[in-house]
């Protein structure tokens, strides 16, 4: 559906180089990145509102890297709605038509569906002023897919809602997908929500993607730093590495499970693959070590357990219920404890990940 071939732009500040990548027919492609990694750019590069120095951009197997916006059959949704406040609600939905070539009929049948599929009948008459952050929501996704586009780019569409409306507006994104044969690209720089919503997905970092791939697959198996960190393999340390060994820090010893492919690196291990308890977990090939808790961080929905192991500090989550029935205070004495298995190793040159047992 979406090839994009060697794809570079310059804007000030706002570059992105040799970008490569596909999407399929009805996926629903998830992009992320921290924020100014390029990702808008990007995807308005896709929508054809700025210019591409180098590289091509495909949509179902048509080249439309110079085509204008409207030829390309793609629809767009930013994260702050550019909705017409002079407008109402019924003129912001219409105001694509302008541009495309459709019969009546069909167009009215289209715009009932929409009404219908946002609930929006109370509101078509509202200018975007008396309209709260998801009905705002609503009637933007609702405009982008009135010309029915083969392609629907969303830039952060759910970042300027609050927990509730977010919720809402990513349960009926997953359903329009699925009822729909839209297929849509997402730029996100919540990896949770990418999660949530995506089938793919891709990195991007300074302009250019670090992974692309499945979500698990990015989620589980970063091929470099900067996708573990973004990930939150929040457990990074340089690591020498003898045998089935790691050692970090002043001298403390890892079981990674098998050789290392590599003698000097880093490791990373995921928050929540590293589990705390009040005594010694006894098992002969597990990492488990005596430390004290330097400090409980909340994080809304968790706790971030830092636990000071010698000169390292590691990062543990746990629930509310757990932190208060364990004790799990400043101060207090731990032992945590995690698998070889979730020890994951990065080569030194450029920091690319390696699987365990592979050179």
């Amino acid at each position: 559906m979406i090839k994009i071939e060697n794809l570079e732009t310059h804007l000030s500040g706002f570059n992105i180089y040799d970008i490569n990548f596909s999407i399929e027919e009805g996926e629903f492609f998830i992009l992320m990145g921290p924020t100014g990694a390029g990702k808008t750019v990007l995807l308005e590069a896709l929508a054809g509102l700025i210019p591409v120095r180098h590289g091509k951009i495909f949509i179902a197997g048509k080249d439309v890297t110079r085509l204008p916006p409207e030829k390309r059959g793609v629809g767009i949704v930013y994260q702050d709605y550019v909705l017409f406040p002079h407008m109402t609600v019924t003129e912001n939905i219409r105001y694509g038509l302008h541009f495309h070539k459709y019969e009546h009929k069909e167009t009215e049948k289209r715009f009932e569906e929409l009404i219908e599929e946002f609930e929006l009948k109370s509101l078509v008459n509202r200018l975007p002023l008396n309209l709260s952050g998801g009905e705002l929501q609503r009637v933007a996704l609702a405009r982008a897919l009135m010309v029915n586009p083969s392609v629907l780019l969303l830039d952060e569409p759910l970042s300027a809602l609050d927990p509730n409306f977010r919720e809402d507006i990513r349960h009926e994104l997953k359903r329009i997908h699925q009822s729909s044969r839209t297929t849509f690209l997402m730029v996100t720089h919540d990896f949770a929500e990418a999660l949530l919503l995506g089938n793919r997905g891709a990195v991007v970092n300074k302009g250019r993607i670090e992974q692309v791939g499945k979500m698990e697959d990015i989620f589980q198996r970063p091929r470099t730093m900067f996708v573990a960190d973004f990930v939150g393999m929040k457990n990074i340390y340089d690591a020498q590495f003898n045998g089935s060994k790691a050692i970090i820090g002043d001298g403390l010893e890892l079981n990674i499970g098998c050789r290392s492919p590599v003698r000097v690196g880093r490791i990373a291990i995921r928050p929540d693959d590293i589990v705390i308890t009040k005594k010694k977990y006894d098992k002969n090939n597990i990492n488990a070590f005596s430390g004290i808790i330097a400090a409980v961080v909340d994080q809304g929905f968790y706790y971030e357990v830092h636990v000071q192991v010698q000169k390292l500090t590691f990062k543990s989550v746990v629930s509310k219920k757990i932190l208060l029935e364990s004790k799990f205070f400043d101060g207090a004495e731990v032992f945590l404890s995690f698998e070889p298995e979730v020890i994951h190793i990065f080569q030194p040159d450029s920091y690319q990940f390696n699987e365990k047992g592979e050179a």
